[in-house]
């Protein structure tokens, strides 16, 4: 199967061909990431190539272990399967190294998971460099992750992406000076009813107060209200912003959310199905 590497170069290949030879030639010199963003192409992760590069907090010469309390959930976790299918716990245990280290998995990291489970370390990078879940490289304290499918694409994440880049002065797959938000797009979270929607995942507390919170039916102002309340040290209003569940209250529409007159739920009378009226036919 092709690398995500190999099919982002090849689209990048395609959209330079139609430029003029001058201009590709400075597009050649310039990061992935800024053609990444020229070109809007998406990436779930902020690894981009699945490659690691040695650097000073990520190498083969430093160490990771889980903590006793850690080793605790790791083998509750193990315990799920029988002894000779303990790889199967992989991903359940590399979501914890993920927690324990700060939202990514070190080489070290990876490499004591593979110990763990009594797997050859190509096996794990084999499944951390598939599955997007998994920050290869280190990221900030909240991950904000936008939804880019078509309902949430449909009812304006472009301008909740558009909205969030301008107030945190990143684009996607980078992360704030401060350290602080890194983000990011992910496909569809299930929260379709209630688009547009972002998930952001809080790794300040480790493993036992890890948060994956939904923010959903979002205005441009209401996401930068989240992201406020959050740096404060708040604590945002979880799920939709504007209705209790998701009822047909009303929508976001533009950049505005526009309530519907009136109320319909299920604890009310429920109006019978359409049929037009087959004597005027």
């Amino acid at each position: 199967m092709l690398s995500r590497a190999l099919l982002l170069a090849g689209r990048l290949a395609s959209a330079a061909s139609s430029q003029s030879s001058a201009s590709t030639l400075s597009r050649a010199v310039q990061p992935l990431s800024l053609l990444l963003q020229k070109y809007n192409f998406a990436t779930n992760s902020t690894d981009i190539f699945n490659v690691h590069k040695d650097t000073p907090e990520n190498n083969a010469s430093l160490t990771f272990d889980f903590t006793e309390a850690n080793y605790k959930i790791v083998n509750e976790i193990i315990a799920r399967y029988p002894p000779n299918y303990k790889a199967s716990a992989i991903i359940p245990v590399l979501d914890v190294a993920q927690q324990q280290n700060g939202g990514w998995l070190s080489l070290a990291a990876l490499n004591r998971v593979a110990k763990v489970l009594d797997m050859a370390p190509i096996r794990v990078y084999e499944v951390a460099t598939f599955y997007t879940m998994f920050n290869r490289t280190k990221i900030g304290k909240y991950h904000v992750l936008i939804c880019g499918t078509t309902p949430c694409r449909l009812q304006g994440a472009q301008g909740i992406e558009e909205a969030v880049t301008k107030h945190l002065g990143i684009h996607i797959g980078q992360t704030t000076p401060d350290g602080l938000f890194t983000l990011g797009e992910m496909e569809c979270m299930g929260a379709c009813v209630n688009a547009p929607m972002v998930a952001i995942a809080d790794y300040t507390k480790g493993v036992e107060g890890f948060e994956y919170t939904y923010y959903e039916d979002l205005t441009p102002s209401d996401i930068v209200g989240i992201l406020d309340t959050i740096k404060k040290g708040g604590k945002p209003k979880p799920g939709s912003q504007h209705r209790s569940k998701a009822e047909p209250a009303g929508a976001v529409v533009g950049d505005k959310w526009v309530p519907k007159d009136g109320t319909v739920t299920l604890a009310g009378p429920l109006r019978g199905p359409y049929c037009r009226d087959l004597n005027a036919v």
